[in-house]
Formats: structure tokens, C-alpha cells, sequence
């Protein structure tokens, strides 16, 4: 699904074509059920750019089965953790859980000359969630809101929401995978965990 709009034609033309796994999405939505959480599958719906764009350099040939956890509408970060939670027993059999998305992701300020670097409220409030990751303050990162910079960081929740599923499934603080910045208003950071 190329969930997108505005960008050069050549992104409307990649394709992802990995197989899914109907009896994995079966226990996922179990595991959801179980904790209290609705759970809906959906055997029609393609994976969106969350999914396949990461995917695509995590595994080129596309031939692990993948199966999208969508997130639900409304949502809190609470309601996510939790998500993470019911969904983390799925590590101990080999399944990657992967949150996908941007702790800073505005692209109304997006600087396409990168002339000045990381905007200094992107970087405020992407040293903010460092800092609560690296404490596992995860009271702290579900009131991410009054942080600084993050209205600027986050004008809209779905590319941040994935974090919340992730710490939920994780067993412990990240480990920094990677860091960096694009267009000025783009994290790139990059987490692992335990």
C-alpha cells in the first residue's frame, strides 16, 4: 500500500511482495483477545509504507512472513504498552516485533536544502525521549505531549505510536542502533532491544 502522497513517482512503483503467515496473525490476535484488547484480521489489507519500507532493507528478498499489527483508533500510549505487552510472548519463539515509524516526524517543516541541520526543537525533544528511553521511564514517555519540542516533533501521533508498542514488548531499555537526521525535521534513531 503506498499510504502516501506527494513524493517522486519511483516510490508509487516499489513493491514489497513478502508472504504472510494467517496462523501467526491467528495467535497474534489471540494474544490481543486475551488481554483485553480487540482484535480484528484482516487477510485483504496490504502492508502499508510503515511496513515494507523498513522491511525492504531489513530483509531484500522478501520472503519472511510478515504480519501487520495496525494500530487502533483512538488509541493512548498506555493502550499500545499494553498491546506490546500481550503480543512480547511472540519473541521467545523467534518472531521479530518491529515498531516502525519517527520519534520526530514533521513533514510541514521538512528543510529540502538541509542547509541548517536538526531543527533545535527536533533535536529537544528527540534528546527528551533519549533520555527517558536510557531511564526506561516509561510514565514519563506516555506524557511525551509536554515535552519540549514536541508539537513541532509530532504534529500528528502514528509515526511516534509505534515506540509505545515496541517498549511494551521489550524487556528492558533499548540499545542505540543507530542516529541520525534527514531533511532537518526527520529522526532517523533507531533502537534494539533486549
Amino acid at each position: 500500500m503506498h499510504d502516501f502522497g506527494g513524493f517522486p513517482e519511483a516510490l508509487y512503483a516499489l513493491d514489497y511482495p513478502a508472504p504472510g503467515s494467517p496462523a501467526l496473525a491467528a495467535e497474534a490476535a489471540a494474544l490481543l483477545r486475551t488481554a483485553g484488547l480487540e482484535a480484528t484480521l484482516d487477510g485483504q489489507r496490504p502492508l502499508d509504507h510503515g511496513a515494507w519500507v523498513p522491511l525492504r532493507y531489513l530483509a531484500p528478498e522478501a520472503v519472511v512472513p510478515v504480519v501487520q499489527v495496525s494500530l487502533p483508533l483512538p488509541r493512548t500510549p498506555e493502550q499500545l504498552m499494553a498491546a506490546g505487552r500481550a503480543l512480547a510472548p511472540l519473541r521467545q519463539s523467534g518472531v521479530l516485533i518491529l515498531g516502525s515509524g519517527g520519534i520526530v516526524h514533521n513533514l510541514r517543516r521538512l528543510d529540502w536544502e538541509e542547509a541548517s541541520g536538526p531543527q533545535p526543537w527536533a533535536l529537544a525533544f528527540q534528546g527528551w525521549v533519549q533520555g527517558r528511553l536510557a531511564a526506561w521511564d516509561l510514565k514519563g514517555l506516555a506524557d511525551w505531549r509536554q515535552a519540549p519540542g514536541a508539537a513541532e516533533s509530532v504534529p500528528t501521533p502514528e509515526h511516534l505510536d509505534p515506540l509505545f508498542l515496541a517498549l511494551g514488548a521489550a524487556g528492558g531499555p533499548p540499545e542505540p542502533v543507530f542516529e541520525g537526521w534527514q531533511l532537518g525535521s526527520l529522526s532517523l534513531a533507531s533502537y534494539r532491544f533486549s
